[in-house]
């Protein structure tokens, strides 16, 4: 997926070098790789961190290997099927995403949530939480903080609240020292990438009591 106009939120070196090493949960992996994909900056300084942790691993002296462990591999290698699996092209979405969703953002089955806003919970490994949104035009979410961190990445349209305006690409970083509220951009609807580590933290009673129910 590509971008038309730059991308000014990034994430971290630290979040980068994080992701880089393996250190990082897969829903943050998630967000972080679909992330890297769609931004130029982002995408060279990680590879700079590849280079050097092979450089890196050029001067680890050679290891022993455990016994057994080339039949091993071998035996693996020669479990894969004959025929390679062929997959349909993402459409107007990262490769990253096409595991979790399809091929194309109209393949994701929306479950609505309020106010014309709809989710999609992606299924990840971890103790995270993935969710794809869907915020039409104009909508604005509920104000809310957070009891940890919350990543934003826009993949259609845009939004802006009290830090800044994000459009396709960025990615908004957030943790308990942020309360917004994020409102969808005019034009098309805003599509993003959200993963949490920890439950929002929303003002209002009617938003706290179905908060479990939603998930969020």
């Amino acid at each position: 997926m590509k971008t038309t106009k730059p991308i000014t939120h990034h994430l971290t070196d630290q979040d980068l070098m994080d992701y880089a090493t393996g250190k990082m949960e897969e829903s943050f992996a998630l967000a972080a790789a679909v992330h890297v994909s769609m931004c130029d900056a982002c995408r060279a300084t990680l590879s700079s961190f590849d280079a050097v942790g092979g450089a890196v691993l050029d001067s680890v002296p050679d290891q022993q290997m455990s016994q057994g462990s080339f039949d091993k591999t071998m035996a693996l290698i020669a479990a894969l099927p004959d025929e390679p699996v062929t997959r349909k092209q993402p459409a107007n979405l990262p490769d990253a995403l096409a595991g979790y969703i399809g091929t194309s953002l109209n393949d994701i089955k929306w479950t609505p949530i309020g106010m014309g806003v709809k989710q999609k919970i992606l299924k990840t490994g971890d103790t995270g939480t993935a969710r794809m949104l869907y915020i039409p035009a104009g909508t604005a979410v509920p104000d809310h903080g957070h009891k940890g961190r919350e990543w934003t990445l826009v993949l259609q349209g845009a939004f802006f609240d009290e830090t800044g305006h994000f459009g396709p690409g960025d990615i908004e970083i957030a943790d308990p020292s942020v309360e917004h509220t994020p409102t969808a951009a005019a034009g098309d609807a805003c599509i993003c990438l959200a993963v949490t580590d920890a439950p929002l933290r929303f003002s209002g009673l009617l938003h706290r009591l179905v908060q479990p129910l939603l998930r969020i």
